[in-house]
C-alpha cells in the first residue's frame, strides 16, 4: 500500500488509515473491511463541515472511508481548479484522529486513465441554479460521484446538506440507476459568526469575509419571515443582499431561490411544506453558496 501500511493495520486501533492512491490497493484494502461500510466523498482540505459527516459515518457503520480527490471534470474554464487547496497530509492526519479506516487519494490518471466519453448526464435539474451559474458542472460532479461508488462500494454515502443541490442530484441519480447504496444528508457546519464551512473561506480577505456574511444573514432572514409565504422569505432575504451589493467589497449575486428541495424548481405563491431558500454569490474572485431548509405553511 502507498501508506507503506498494510489492510490488517488500519482502523482506529492502529491509529492510521490505509492510504490506497490505485484502483488495485482500493480493492485490496476494500476487501478487508468487515461489516457495513460508511463514505464520505471529498477534495480535500477537509475542515470541521467534513469532520462532522465522518462522525456520522463513524456512528452509522462499522468503518469508514474518505476519498480525497479534486476532481476536475466538475470545474469551468474560468473556475478555480489550479488554485484549489490541496493538504493532502493535513488531511491524512485529520482522518487519521477521527479514526478514519480507509483513505482512497488517486491522482487524476487513476481516475480517468483516459478522456471519458461517457459521463453521467445531469439532466434538467443539473442546468437550473447552480447548473445554470456553473455550466456542467452537475454532469462532472455526478460522474465521479458514480466512479467513486462503483469503486469504494460503501454500504452508505454521507454528503453534506450544504450543497444541497448536489445531494438531491446524487439521491436522484441513485435513485434512477439503481445504485445499491443509502445516500444521507449531513448538517451544514458553521463558523461562530454564521458563515457556512467551505474550503474556499480560505480565499477570503478579512473584507471579503465580512461582505460574505451577508449570505447567511439573508439565509436567517429569510427564515425568520418564513410564516408570511414565500413573497416574504425571498422578500427578506433580498433586502438584506442588496446592501450586499453595494459594500465595498460588494457581493455579485448569482441566484437567490425558493425551491422544491427534491427537484430545485421554485415553488409557488401558494407552496406549504418543506422549501429550501438557497443563496449563491462571488465575493472577489470567490464562488461561496449557502441555504437553509424552511417549513411553509405552518409553525416552524
Amino acid at each position: 500500500m502507498s501508506s507503506g501500511e498494510s489492510p490488517g493495520a488500519a482502523g482506529p486501533a492502529a491509529g492510521r488509515p490505509v492510504v490506497a492512491r490505485t484502483r488495485a490497493e482500493l480493492a485490496d484494502a476494500r476487501a478487508r473491511i468487515e461489516g457495513r461500510l460508511a463514505f464520505v466523498p471529498t477534495m480535500g482540505a477537509l475542515h470541521e463541515g467534513h469532520l462532522s459527516l465522518v462522525r456520522q459515518a463513524r456512528r452509522s457503520a462499522d468503518a469508514v472511508a474518505v476519498s480525497i480527490f479534486v476532481n476536475p471534470l466538475q470545474f469551468g474554464p474560468d473556475e478555480d481548479f489550479d488554485r484549489y487547496p490541496r493538504t493532502f497530509d493535513a488531511d491524512l492526519e485529520a482522518c487519521a484522529a477521527e479514526g478514519v479506516d480507509l483513505v482512497f487519494a488517486p491522482d487524476r490518471a487513476v481516475m480517468y486513465p483516459t478522456e471519458p466519453q461517457v459521463t453521467v448526464d445531469s439532466g434538467p435539474m443539473g442546468k437550473i441554479v447552480e447548473g445554470a451559474a456553473r455550466p456542467g458542472h452537475f454532469d462532472g460532479m455526478l460522474t465521479v460521484v458514480l466512479k467513486l461508488l462503483n469503486l469504494v462500494r460503501p454500504d452508505v454515502a454521507i454528503f453534506g446538506e450544504k450543497d444541497a443541490q448536489q445531494l438531491a442530484m446524487i439521491r436522484r441519480m441513485v435513485a434512477d440507476l439503481n445504485v445499491p447504496v443509502e445516500i444521507v444528508g449531513g448538517a451544514t457546519v458553521r463558523e461562530p459568526d454564521g458563515l457556512a464551512l467551505s474550503s474556499r473561506n480560505r480565499y477570503l480577505s478579512a473584507e471579503e469575509r465580512r461582505t460574505a456574511l451577508a449570505l447567511s444573514r439573508a439565509l436567517r432572514a429569510g427564515a425568520d419571515a418564513a410564516a408570511g409565504g414565500p413573497a416574504a422569505v425571498l422578500g427578506a432575504a433580498e433586502s438584506v443582499l442588496d446592501k450586499a451589493a453595494t459594500a465595498e467589497p460588494p457581493l455579485v449575486l448569482d441566484y437567490l431561490v425558493l425551491v422544491d428541495p427534491a427537484t430545485f424548481t421554485p415553488v409557488t405563491d401558494s407552496h406549504t411544506g418543506p422549501a429550501i431558500l438557497a443563496v449563491a454569490g462571488r465575493v472577489g474572485a470567490t464562488h461561496l453558496i449557502d441555504n437553509v431548509s424552511l417549513q411553509l405553511g405552518k409553525e416552524r
